[in-house]
C-alpha cells in the first residue's frame, strides 16, 4: 500500500460526536486526504487534519459548478478489522463522471491506497453498532479562480470519512416516496449518468416539496415524455412483478450506474431470479398494482444499501406496496449484501478489500 505524507492532529475531533444519535453525513473524521491537480498533474497527495479551506470569491466551482463525488463505505469485521466494499467501482464511477465535467482522471490505485491509509487514521470513528458504518465521502472540483464558462486549469480531489447510521430515518422500514409529475431530474445527452453536483442541486426543489407533504423522497420520471421510470435521488429503484425483478436500464444514460444496484442484479442472477434491465413505465407499474402482480418496490444505494418502498403517490393516487412491509427479496437482498460488507458471510464474488487495523 502505498504511504501518503500525514499531518497530524493536536487533538481529536472524538468529543464532537453524537455517538447515540449518529444520523447521516452529521459528524466528520479526524482526517482528509488532499490532492491538487497543477501544471498537468496531480501532486502525490497528503493526508492532513479535517477542517476548514481557504477559497477566493471567484473559485469557477462556485460560479459554474464544476464538481463531482462519490460515496462508499468502510465496515468493521469480526476480526477488528476494515472491510471496504468494491471500492475500485467507484473508483472507475469518478473517473467517468469526471470525463462528463472535464475534470482529469485520478489514478485507481492510488485512489484506493488512499483510502485504505485514511481509514486506518480514522479507525476509532468507526461505529460498531448494526447497521453503522464510516461513509467515505470522496469530492474532486474546479480550484482555479476566475469568471468565464471554461474548465479550470487546477482542481482538488479530497476524502473525507463520516460515523454513519442509516440514510433514512425509517431505517429498514418502507419509506413513502412521491412520483414527481412536476420536475425532471435529466434528459438524454445530460449529466444524470455522471455523480455530479448540478444533479443534486436540481433535485432539491422537489425533494423539499415532497418531504414537506410527508415523503421521503422522490422518484424521478424521464425528463421528456415523463412516461419511464427513472430513479429515486439517492438510489436506484426496482420492482418485482410478477416473480421478474424490473430495474430500469443504464442505456437512457440518465441514472448513475449504482454499485449496490450492479451488485443486486449479479446475486438475483446468481440465485435464480428472472431479471430484467429494460425501460418500464409508471403505467406498467400502475396496471401491476391493479392486477395484484407488484409484489415489491426497493431502493438501492451505498448510502441505504436497500430501502424498500411501502407506498408510491402519482397524481394524488397512492399505491400501498406489501402492506407497508418490506419484501423478502428485498429482506434478501440487504442480509446478502450487509453480510458480505461485515464479514459475516463468504465474499463469494471477491468485492471486499480488508485493511489491517495495525
Amino acid at each position: 500500500m502505498r504511504k501518503f505524507e500525514i499531518i497530524r492532529r493536536e487533538k481529536s475531533r472524538m468529543d464532537t460526536i453524537k455517538w447515540d444519535n449518529l444520523g447521516f453525513g452529521l459528524y466528520f473524521s479526524d482526517y482528509m486526504f488532499v490532492s491538487d491537480y497543477k501544471d498537468g498533474k496531480w501532486d502525490d497527495g497528503k493526508i492532513m487534519p479535517y477542517g476548514p479551506m481557504q477559497i477566493e470569491p471567484t473559485n469557477c466551482t462556485l460560479h459554474y459548478g464544476q464538481s463531482i463525488f462519490e460515496g462508499m463505505k468502510a465496515f468493521p469485521n469480526k476480526q477488528g478489522n476494515i472491510n471496504l466494499f468494491r471500492p475500485y467501482m467507484n473508483a472507475r464511477r469518478l473517473n467517468r463522471s469526471a470525463r462528463r465535467v472535464c475534470i482529469p482522471s485520478f489514478d485507481e490505485d492510488t485512489f484506493v491506497d488512499a483510502i485504505k491509509q485514511l481509514v486506518k487514521l480514522d479507525y476509532d470513528f468507526i461505529p460498531k453498532k448494526p447497521g453503522t458504518a464510516l461513509y467515505i465521502r470522496p469530492v474532486a472540483f474546479g480550484i482555479s479562480n476566475f469568471l468565464g464558462v471554461h474548465p479550470s486549469k487546477d482542481y482538488r480531489l479530497m476524502i473525507m470519512t463520516s460515523p454513519v447510521a442509516s440514510y433514512y430515518p425509517e431505517g429498514l422500514n418502507p419509506v413513502r416516496i412521491l412520483i414527481s409529475t412536476k420536475y425532471v431530474r435529466a434528459v438524454p445527452g445530460g449529466t444524470g449518468s455522471a455523480k455530479t453536483a448540478a444533479n443534486y442541486a436540481a433535485s432539491l426543489l422537489a425533494g423539499k416539496e415532497a418531504k414537506e407533504q410527508g415523503f421521503s423522497q422522490v422518484l424521478w420520471l424521464d425528463g421528456v415524455n415523463r412516461t419511464l421510470v427513472d430513479e429515486v435521488g439517492a438510489m436506484n429503484i426496482m420492482f418485482v412483478i410478477n416473480d421478474e425483478l424490473i430495474t430500469p436500464s443504464l442505456e437512457s444514460g440518465t441514472i448513475l450506474a449504482g454499485i449496490t444496484r450492479d451488485s443486486v442484479l449479479k446475486i438475483a442472477f446468481d440465485h435464480g431470479l428472472k431479471v430484467s434491465e429494460r425501460a418500464i413505465t409508471i403505467d406498467e407499474v400502475l396496471e401491476a398494482n391493479k392486477k395484484g402482480t407488484l409484489q415489491e418496490c426497493f431502493g438501492t444505494g451505498t448510502a441505504a444499501v436497500i430501502s424498500p418502498v411501502g407506498l408510491l403517490s402519482y397524481n394524488n393516487e397512492e399505491i400501498v406496496i406489501n402492506d407497508m412491509k418490506i419484501g423478502p427479496i428485498a429482506q434478501m437482498f440487504y442480509d446478502k449484501i450487509t453480510g458480505i460488507q461485515y464479514g459475516e458471510l463468504d465474499d463469494e464474488y471477491d468485492w471486499i478489500i480488508t485493511v489491517e487495523k495495525d
